[in-house]
C-alpha cells in the first residue's frame, strides 16, 4: 500500500488541490507525507542573465524563503485538518529538470506514491507551456497520482 507520499508543492490552487487528495489518501491507507519544494535557482539564473538584472545572492535566498514559506504552509495545512505524519524537503534545483529532482528524492526518501496537481491543460496549451506532471509521469519508477483540479467552468454550467 502507499506508505511513503511524496508531494511536490509550489503554493498554487492547483498543487494544494493535489495537497488535499494526498492528505486522503494518506488518511485512508495510515501514510506519510513528504512535502516537497523545488527552488529553481537555473531559471532564475537565466532569467536574469538575459537582461532582468543582474545575478545576485539576495535574490537566490529570497527564493529559498519563499520556498520554506511554501513548505510551511502546507504542512501547516496538513497539520491542522489531520493526524497525517509529515514532513518536508526543500531542493535547491541548480542543474536538471524538475521531474528528474523530483525522481531523485523519491528515491532517496523511499517514496511509494507521487501525488502532484495539474492544470490538466491539453494541446497546444500544454505544448506551449510544457508539463511537468506529463514529464514527472515518465520520469518516475514508481506510480504518480495526477490530480486535475476542478475546471471551474464546467462547474459552474451546473
Amino acid at each position: 500500500m502507499y506508505n511513503r507520499i511524496l508531494v511536490p508543492v509550489d503554493g498554487s490552487s492547483t498543487s494544494n488541490h493535489g495537497l488535499e487528495e494526498a492528505v486522503k489518501l494518506a488518511t485512508v491507507t495510515g501514510g506519510r507525507l513528504r512535502l516537497l519544494h523545488v527552488v529553481d535557482q537555473l531559471s532564475a539564473a537565466m532569467s536574469m542573465s538575459s537582461g532582468y538584472g543582474p545575478m545576485n545572492a539576495d535574490i537566490f535566498r529570497l527564493l529559498k524563503d519563499g520556498g520554506e514559506r511554501i513548505l510551511q504552509e502546507a504542512r501547516g495545512s496538513v497539520e491542522r485538518g489531520s493526524r497525517v505524519a509529515v514532513d518536508t524537503a526543500l531542493v535547491e534545483g541548480y542543474s536538471g529538470r524538475l521531474c528528474d529532482l523530483v525522481a531523485e528524492q523519491a528515491r532517496e526518501w523511499g517514496a511509494d506514491l507521487v501525488v502532484l496537481g495539474s492544470h490538466g491543460r491539453r494541446g497546444i496549451g500544454r505544448v506551449v507551456l510544457g508539463s511537468d506532471a506529463e514529464q514527472i509521469i515518465r520520469s518516475a519508477h514508481l506510480p504518480v497520482l495526477v490530480v486535475r483540479e476542478p475546471d471551474q467552468d464546467r462547474i459552474s454550467r451546473r
